[in-house]
Formats: C-alpha cells, sequence, structure tokens
C-alpha cells in the first residue's frame, strides 16, 4: 500500500509523494531465489521476526531495542517483474526520524551484499 495519507512515519515504493516514496528491490533471476534470499536477510536481521509469509508476500516485525516499539514492513513480489515492492510503517507515534527508510536501505544492502548474483 502507499503511504501517501500517512503521516512521516511510513515510505514505500508504491507511494507518489516524494517525502514517502522508496525505490524498491530490483533482481534478475526467478522469484522464489529473490524470495528465499530476503528471507534469509529478514531471519538473520537482529529485533526483526517474519510474522506472515507467502509466495508473493512477506510481512516482518522490527521491536526497538530500547523502547520495545513494533513497525512493521511488508514485501510484495509480483509474478510479473522482477522488483519486490515495500513498505515500513511506524505503529506509534507520528515522526520516525528516517527510521523506516534507513531500514529500508539496511535490508536493500543487506540483500544485494549477501545475494548480489540475484540483486539487479
Amino acid at each position: 500500500a502507499s503511504c501517501d495519507d500517512e503521516g512521516p512515519h511510513c515510505v514505500s515504493s508504491l507511494s507518489h509523494a516524494a517525502d514517502h516514496r522508496i525505490e524498491p528491490f530490483n533482481y534478475s533471476g526467478k522469484r522464489e531465489e529473490a524470495r528465499q534470499a530476503l528471507l534469509r536477510v529478514l531471519r538473520n536481521t537482529p529485533n526483526a521476526a517474519v510474522v506472515a509469509e507467502a509466495p508473493d508476500y512477506i510481512h516482518a516485525e522490527f521491536t526497538s531495542p530500547l523502547m520495545r516499539y513494533v513497525d512493521d514492513v511488508e514485501f510484495v513480489l509480483p509474478s510479473a517483474e522482477n522488483i519486490i515492492h515495500v513498505r515500513s510503517s511506524s505503529r506509534v507515534g507520528y515522526y520516525d526520524f528516517d527510521a523506516n527508510r534507513e531500514r529500508v536501505e539496511r535490508l536493500r544492502l543487506a540483500f544485494f551484499q549477501l545475494f548480489p548474483s540475484i540483486y539487479r
């Protein structure tokens, strides 16, 4: 989903507003390989828990170490494109001080570093 109707605590690759927009993950190869790579990154990320997964969807929760706030990160892997749409949003608060944007970029970097053969 887009974040266009939300406060500054959300980023999405489906948003049109510049302050909410973030690029999707691009990859080459098979969707299932990219999905497995992303799951591996998430399962190796501290304070992250995969709470739902399907062939075209992953939902992870990230818990902040100090205050124990939970943020939701969702990924959609469309079957017709070699991209992974991403949405990261805080459940509590209005401002996130770019925490969601920085989280997505850290995940993108980990995805690329651990699996460069499928990252495009």
